[in-house]
């Protein structure tokens, strides 16, 4: 059975740091394209990063760029999101996703993957 399982996430103050993991079972993550995506409330689900399996590239979305880095450790089948100088705007749940593809593509911040983990909250506040 294909599980995705975030954890990490939590209440920081604006410009501290969280940094959150995605663990996979039933499947192994280096095969496919694994993205990170948030949904804030009254809002609709939009995409944060993207990592690929195919060549290691990395995609952001224009508001975290600079911001947030994403990892992958094959060893542990584990994906991460370091998620630096956090903002208040950044608070919401965030989920990550695998995709079929091994490459992220064009389309990758449409939240449109195959399997979804259940989410962590993030709240930036003071």
């Amino acid at each position: 059975q294909v599980q995705l399982v975030e954890s990490g996430g939590g209440l920081v103050q604006p410009g501290g740091s969280l940094r959150l993991s995605c663990a996979a079972s039933g499947f192994t993550l280096e095969h496919h394209a694994i993205g990170w995506f948030r949904q804030a409330p009254g809002k609709e689900r939009e995409g944060v990063s993207c990592v690929s399996s195919s060549d290691g590239s990395t995609y952001y979305a224009d508001s975290v760029k600079g911001r947030f880095t994403i990892s992958r450790d094959n060893a542990k089948n584990t994906v991460y999101l370091q998620m630096n100088s956090l903002k208040p705007e950044d608070t919401a749940v965030y989920y990550c996703a695998a995709d079929y593809a091994s490459s992220c593509g064009s389309n990758w911040a449409i939240p449109g993957m195959n399997y979804w983990g259940k989410g962590t909250l993030v709240t930036v506040s003071s």
